[in-house]
């Protein structure tokens, strides 16, 4: 068991001598000698004379992390790595490899010593014969220079920390004695005398420095600066001595770092890169650097101190016991060496950064690292890189002024080549509020909320625009000298407060100003009385007094008639109560002329609005204004036109057409009947869009912009919301298909055809009040004809007579009776007038009911299967006593492939009502 276990020791001492000494060819002399040194140290060390127990050294560490450290997690993680170790079969000696163990964490550094070791163990130190022949014929003389320390520093310093046993003195000096007989007996055949091995110190006759030398040239390395045994060959490149054993380079490795982040960080430091955020970092860089620096005089102070109070007669590498060595600076230079390297990774970040990105890039390090170093380091860099983002929200939200001349704050200043060319037809006031800035939500740093920046974008906004477009720049600048402060990071109680107080200011001023200022509220008013047709006795009145003018052909119209025409509907309404400025911005104008036109299709009302009122009342809104006048306008024009024709045959059916009940009665039957039910149509048509979609939508839009938080974009988004819900639940609305996507026929396009057929059947109803008339008056004129005849002896009728009812009767003159969609037929011949007129009459009176009543079946259908109530609403309405049969219209496969030029023909008619549509793009005729 013996020989194994020394067969075993003599295995890993040759592993460990080969991995430390590379093995060479010629060099089998130099193995052997640094393998028996290693035996004899190993030989030399005694053993524990203690007791064998494992619980008891585990005990001794136990105590030893308890006292070290005031949480019990190390122990805890001590007592499972132990628990691991007891299960371990293969260690048989687990109780020495913890007391070792306990050993080297009690020696902390090696103690500079001196151990006089037998010269036969060296292969490096010869006689001066044959050290002079190695220096300069060997070739194999750098590497054994290089054995001693590498070796020699390490090792032995390491195992002379070892536990020895306590034996007799006598037996310790009897010991001495044999092996310096035996090594005598060794130097005689070999090397030749002893010589001095210095634990962690140089050897300069092997040109390796001493660590007194590397703590002396320390403080400038840590500068980035060159020195005698440690220069730098480049930026980036420090140069160590070869010479020196792997511990040694271990710890300058580690103290490298600093002093090459130091250099790259001076350079960003120095250089010149746009942008007020990145010129900050670079300030917080350089005031980082200058507290390194500070540390780093702090560290040649304390170096040079202990160089100085060594005694010039004590060993070399005694220098650790002034308190001062290349470990302590390692340990001491830790938290600097974490700093520099997250500068140096935050400047590695902020070359593809600006602005409120770089902000972000920062705090992720402050808000999502674990580490509190680097949260704290973090912070403190934020508070110098943050002052410009702040100095530029501080201008933004006291004066509405954007100082941002390197794009690095969240809101962006748009010129017009940002997008595009201006619309003409844009208002000024608009474009100032709507695209002069814009939200960058990219640029929104991290150390603010997505919400909190667009509140601080409106006020910002808000300010600019009472500044430009409501001309109140003395107000604005009254604000910021009475409300502005200093913004700072960190303070964010101050900072919210600020933004507070300042969005609730600036929206109470912008609202005065556009409610008391600018009247925007009397102007919503004016436009839903004039344009909505709020006003009933205005709109009738106009309607009445232009009814003889727009009958007449578009051509022969012209404005200044229909001008005079407005201002007597004006005086001759309550509209005259309205402020003359309202009055003012109202007018009549004609639309472009289509062939065929007459006066009732060109006409419509304006209202004019200016600036600032036209960032809410904007051009398209205006222009949806316009179409749901016209739209209105003509369903207004066939409520006017079918009660006409029924006041005429009310009147007529007592008079006129009493007469001629014996062949018309079934015919006016029929025709009162069907102009009541058009009439019904109309009236529920125009109370479901006054009421409950104009008046619910004014309720609505009351109640926006009533709230004592409302913005001039919710003013905006309300009036725009508005106008929407008027034109879709108004019926104003266009559908497209789910499958194609090509546009179908809307409710627009189906009111208008109605519409269409009411006026044609109107037409052909005063055809046939024509024609009953024109046999009133044959029939007078006959019974005229009798009596006169009587009156003179004759008889009334004659065979002649009846022949030609019609030849000599006196004051008749032929006669011609026109009916729309019909041939003008003359009256002179009786069997003419009955068999064209009263036929053709009937059939147009019936074709037109039926397409009537089949066009409401298939709008009804379609009302009863939208997700809006009050579209069902209408609906039911038209046809509360189940009178109509909703059916819902089949779409044919040939009206989705229809060709474009048909489509587009088909599209202006159906767009805003047909005509309704166009004529909301429609030029004034001058």
């Amino acid at each position: 068991m013996g020989d194994e276990r020394a067969r075993r020791i003599d295995d890993a001492l040759s592993s460990l001598v080969e991995a430390l000494i590379p093995p060479s060819p010629g060099e089998d002399e130099r193995h052997a000698d640094a393998l028996a040194l290693a035996r004899s140290i190993i030989d030399s060390q005694g053993s524990h004379s203690g007791v064998s127990d494992i619980n008891h050294a585990s005990d001794l560490i136990k105590k030893k992390l308890m006292r070290e450290n005031t949480s019990p997690e190390k122990v805890v993680q001590f007592s499972d790595l132990y628990t691991k170790l007891l299960t371990q079969p293969v260690l048989s000696q687990k109780w020495a490899i913890l007391y070792l163990l306990h050993q080297l964490a009690d020696s902390g550094f090696a103690d500079e010593q001196t151990i006089r070791l037998p010269a036969s163990q060296h292969n490096v130190h010869i006689s001066p014969q044959r050290n002079s022949t190695a220096t300069h014929d060997d070739p194999q003389a750098p590497q054994r220079k290089s054995y001693q320390p590498a070796f020699s520093n390490d090792v032995s310093a390491a195992l002379s920390k070892l536990p020895t046993r306590q034996i007799d003195p006598r037996a310790k000096t009897e010991d001495r004695d044999y092996n310096e007989r035996k090594s005598g007996a060794n130097t005689e055949k070999t090397l030749g005398p002893t010589i001095a091995l210095e634990t962690m110190s140089g050897s300069p006759e092997l040109g390796m420095p001493s660590e007194a030398a590397l703590l002396r040239d320390l403080p400038f390395t840590l500068q980035g600066l060159s020195s005698t045994n440690l220069p730098f060959t480049s930026l980036l490149t420090l140069s160590l001595p070869p010479t020196l054993p792997l511990p040694i380079i271990s710890l300058l490795h580690t103290l490298a770092e600093p002093s090459l982040l130091y250099r790259s960080l001076s350079e960003f430091v120095q250089s010149r890169n746009e942008g007020l955020v990145g010129q900050s970092l670079r300030s917080a860089v350089g005031s980082e650097l200058r507290s390194y620096l500070g540390l780093i005089a702090t560290l040649e102070g304390e170096i040079r101190r202990a160089i100085t109070s060594l005694d010039v007669n004590e060993a070399r590498g005694s220098i650790s016991k002034a308190g001062v060595t290349l470990k302590r600076c390692v340990v001491w230079t830790r938290d600097s060496t974490m700093g520099l390297r997250l500068m140096s990774l935050i400047v590695e970040e902020a070359k593809s950064r600006k602005g409120g990105q770089l902000i972000s890039m920062i705090h992720a390090f402050s808000s999502s690292h674990g580490d509190p170093f680097v949260g704290a380091f973090a912070e403190r860099m934020l508070a110098h890189v943050t002052r410009p983002f702040y100095d530029m929200l501080r201008q933004w939200i006291y004066d509405g002024e954007l100082t941002d001349p390197y794009h690095e704050f969240f809101v962006i200043e748009q010129n017009s080549q940002d997008h595009g060319e201006v619309d003409p037809r844009r208002a000024p006031a608009s474009s100032v509020w709507e695209d002069k800035y814009k939200l960058d939500e990219v640029m929104i740093p991290s150390i603010i909320t997505e919400d909190f920046a667009k509140k601080v974008f409106l006020i910002g906004k808000s300010l600019n625009f009472i500044r430009y477009g409501c001309r109140d720049s003395a107000w604005v600048e009254a604000y910021c000298k009475e409300a502005s402060r200093e913004l700072r990071y960190g303070d964010t109680a101050t900072l919210e407060t600020s933004i507070d107080k300042a969005y609730k200011t600036t929206m109470t001023r912008l609202i005065h100003l556009m409610d008391e200022k600018f009247q925007l509220f009397e102007h919503l008013r004016a436009l839903k009385k004039y344009l909505l047709l709020g006003q009933g006795d205005f709109i009738a009145l106009l309607m009445e007094s232009l009814s003889s003018n727009l009958d007449r052909p578009a051509g022969s119209q012209y404005r200044h008639t229909l001008t005079a025409q407005l201002d007597h509907a004006i005086r001759g309404s309550n509209a005259q109560f309205d402020s003359p400025d309202v009055l003012r911005r109202l007018d009549a104008r004609l639309l472009q002329l289509s062939h065929g036109d007459i006066g009732w299709d060109v006409f419509t009302l304006e209202y004019k609005v200016d600036a600032p009122v036209d960032v809410v009342i904007t051009p398209w809104a205006s222009k949806q204004y316009l179409v749901v006048f016209n739209f209105l306008w003509r369903v207004k024009r066939v409520e006017f036109a079918l009660s006409s024709t029924w006041r005429r045959c009310m009147t007529g059916a007592r008079g006129v057409l009493a007469s001629v009940d014996d062949i018309l009665s079934r015919d006016w039957k029929v025709a009162r009947c069907c102009i009541a039910e058009m009439i019904h149509f109309v009236n529920q048509l125009q109370y479901y869009i006054l009421f409950e979609v104009i008046e619910a939508s004014w309720d609505q839009l009351q109640a926006a912009i009533s709230k004592p938080d409302c913005t001039l974009d919710d003013l905006i988004g309300a009036h725009t919301k508005y106008l929407r819900s008027i034109t879709h639940k108004g019926l104003l609305g266009s559908a497209r298909s789910s499958t194609t996507g090509a546009r179908e026929d809307s409710f627009t396009s189906q009111l208008h055809h109605i519409l269409k057929i009411m006026l044609a059947y109107k037409d052909a109803v005063d055809g046939l009040y024509s024609f009953s008339v024109a046999e009133f008056t044959r029939r007078q004129e006959l019974s005229a004809k009798i009596e006169t005849r009587t009156a003179q002896g004759k008889w009334g009728l004659s065979d002649k007579d009846d022949e030609d009812p019609h030849q000599d009767f006196p004051g008749n003159s032929p006669a011609v009776v026109a009916v729309a969609g019909l041939p003008k037929i003359n009256t002179n011949s009786s069997a003419q007038l009955d068999d064209q007129m009263l036929p053709a009459l009937r059939t147009r009176l019936t074709d037109l009911s039926g397409d009537f009543r089949t066009r409401v079946n298939v709008l009804l259908g379609d009302l009863a299967v939208q997700p809006d109530v009050d579209m069902k609403f209408l609906g039911v309405v038209m046809n509360f006593n189940d009178v109509y049969t909703p059916r819902k219209r089949r779409r044919e496969h040939h009206r989705e492939r229809r060709t474009p030029g048909n489509h587009h023909g088909g599209e202006g008619e159906r767009e805003g009502g047909g005509k309704g549509a166009e004529e909301g793009k429609g030029k004034e005729r001058k």
